[in-house]
């Protein structure tokens, strides 16, 4: 190894392409691609997910390093997303990693995506260090394709808790603005709108679901039976209705994630609690998780806003965290979509 531990992170698990540069745990750049091109489709069309890494991950790569200042001579290691995600969209990122390291005989490092979500909360900066949690904690992983509670015992020893059966959150909130006619992602928009509507006005039901798991499904068609039968009485309906309709549904979904993270507290008894995931952005959810401490009921640590969404840094810095453990992967190693931990 180098006198300083410099990783470069790629991911690629969906529909965003990003590299990053760490460097002794600091983050020196984080750079975001992101494709508009799946607005038109109200969802992220795999193949041309895929395409567009192709075209955007050698720029991105380029761009990382060159804000971090260092060459890539210097490289300790390179991390990529493993899994879970899309197959194509692995793909590319793993394809390129394996063929940078071959070329500059840099160590190479697979990462779980999920788990990346959780360590983001240990990325420090250059001019300054962010409270991170003490093992044990709780994460609280929302995004568009996941949802779980997870029980974190040290880097690399989490346990689920709990997870969705059937739609994730971020999904749910994707869905319900396709319904209400708003461009894909439809999550921030439902946000915006929530702010200034009536959480109580409609109400739409919460699964009864055993021990710590999730659902959504009958959350999202509660609410497309809503809006259709609104529409039926008036056409205006939606545009009528919005903003009590964006505040409702999340109350519905904040709702049902924090009751069973109350729950997970009591049963753990660890009150440490991290939230995670592109949903951690949420303004609803994040005032919910904040009313824990507030009452004394929790320690509540937030990610970054750049850290919610899918980034190059918690990559990076999860496969800083593994090189410093000794852990190197085999080229052999091919992309999961559906990787556990």
């Amino acid at each position: 190894m180098s006198a300083r531990e410099i990783v470069l992170g790629i991911e690629s698990s969906c529909d965003d392409t990003s590299a990053a540069i760490i460097v002794d745990g600091v983050q020196h750049s984080n750079v975001i691609a992101r494709q508009k091109v799946h607005e038109r489709y109200g969802g992220v069309v795999p193949e041309l997910a895929s395409r567009a890494h192709q075209s955007n991950i050698l720029p991105v790569v380029h761009q990382a390093i060159k804000e971090a200042g260092v060459l890539v001579s210097e490289l300790s290691a390179i991390g990529y997303t493993r899994g879970p995600g899309l197959m194509g969209s692995l793909l590319v990122g793993s394809m390129f990693a394996k063929g940078l390291a071959i070329a500059r005989d840099i160590s190479l490092i697979e990462v779980n995506h999920m788990q990346a979500h959780i360590i983001a909360h240990f990325i420090r900066y250059p001019d300054r260090d962010l409270v991170a949690p003490q093992f044990p904690f709780i994460a609280l992983t929302v995004s568009g394709g996941h949802t779980q509670l997870v029980l974190v015992k040290d880097f690399f020893e989490m346990k689920i808790l709990g997870q969705t059966k059937d739609d994730a959150a971020g999904e749910a909130f994707d869905k319900v603005a396709k319904t209400m006619g708003f461009a894909y992602p439809g999550g921030p928009v439902i946000d915006r709108l929530a702010k200034k509507g009536d959480p109580d006005r409609f109400h739409f039901p919460k699964a009864k679901m055993q021990g710590l798991d999730f659902s959504f499904s009958g959350l999202k068609t509660s609410f497309l039976y809503t809006v259709r039968d609104g529409v039926k009485e008036n056409p205006k309906f939606i545009e009528a209705n919005k903003n009590d309709l964006a505040a409702s549904v999340q109350k519905a979904i904040v709702d049902a994630l924090m009751a069973k993270l109350k729950r997970a507290i009591r049963e753990t008894g660890v009150n440490r609690i991290a939230l995670a995931g592109g949903v951690s952005a949420n303004n609803g959810l994040r005032n919910a998780v904040e009313e824990l401490q507030h009452t004394n009921q929790a320690q509540v640590f937030l990610p970054q806003f750049e850290h919610t969404t899918d980034n190059g840094a918690m990559i990076a810095m999860t496969a800083y965290l593994k090189l410093r453990q000794g852990f190197q992967s085999n080229l052999n190693a091919a992309p999961k979509a559906n990787l556990s931990f």
